[in-house]
């Protein structure tokens, strides 16, 4: 036999085991991974550009200049994501008598209370609800807690422009026959009946004035997603997806290398001649 096909017989040799039933399912397995990993890197791709597109327009959102609440929203308006997060002010007065609290809600520490929420009644009538912060829950949850006050009379409040609270949006069950003035979400529409008034649509979370001795707490400002985390997973990914191939190939020449060792251990060692 010509030395050249010598040489490729024993090449394609090497690599029969490729064929074997564990090898076989091992390189399918291997071409799978590979387009699924890109697919999973460019999915992690998506979630970046939207979480720094979020954050971009949460940031822009929180640095505007204040304006009059009644410039972005009126009775029966459904705050849109440009205005969720506006920096808005109201002039009006408290409506404490008609003040409401919406359970299990949770402050910067975990700790389980209520949110404070006050209709404030705007100069023309109309009325805003103000999320006035977050109080503890001391004692059973079905008596009305002890709120401090707002302050009295005629005042302007700032605060940050929220989406009414829905249980799609939010997944917190609108619970039934709560106690009296207890509310698990803060829709708009939802006062607007209970309070039979012009109710503007969304509420507003309080930022200033600062409340009296930090009671209530103010809800901290929404932060930023973390959109660095998802471009390094996108990275990972699409590593993962160019190492598969690699790992392949070093199995594959290991295995060689193993069979060859073998072969060498097997084969018959010569003799030298006996001297005569």
């Amino acid at each position: 036999m010509h030395p050249t096909a010598r040489r490729y017989r024993r090449g394609v040799h090497r690599y029969r085991f490729l064929l074997s039933r564990q090898w076989v399912i091992l390189t399918i397995v291997a071409i799978a991974l590979i387009p699924t990993m890109i697919r999973l890197g460019f999915w992690q791709k998506h979630r970046y550009e939207e979480r720094t597109a979020r954050n971009d327009l949460v940031s822009s959102a929180l640095h505007a200049e204040p304006v009059p609440v009644e410039r972005l929203t009126s009775p029966g308006h459904a705050v849109t994501r440009t205005e969720r997060y506006r920096t808005v002010t109201a002039t009006g007065t408290f409506d404490t008598a008609r003040e409401e609290v919406v359970r299990r809600r949770t402050n910067s520490d975990n700790e389980v209370g209520f949110h404070v929420l006050t209709p404030f009644v705007l100069t023309d009538g109309k009325v805003v609800l103000v999320n006035r912060g977050w109080i503890p829950a001391d004692g059973a949850q079905t008596a009305f807690p002890k709120i401090p006050a707002p302050p009295s009379g005629r005042t302007t409040v700032t605060g940050r422009l929220m989406v009414d609270e829905t249980t799609a949006a939010s997944g917190i069950k609108n619970v039934k026959g709560l106690p009296d003035r207890q509310v698990m979400l803060i829709n708009s529409e939802q006062e607007a009946h209970r309070l039979g008034a012009q109710v503007l649509g969304g509420y507003v979370e309080q930022t200033a004035p600062m409340p009296k001795n930090g009671s209530p707490e103010q809800i901290s400002d929404p932060g930023s997603e973390d959109a660095p985390l998802n471009y390094a997973y996108m990275l990972q990914w699409w590593l993962f997806a160019a190492g598969v191939p690699v790992g392949w190939w070093f199995l594959v020449r290991r295995e060689i290398r193993d069979q060859e060792q073998a072969a060498a251990e097997t084969e018959p060692k010569e003799t030298e001649p006996a001297a005569v």
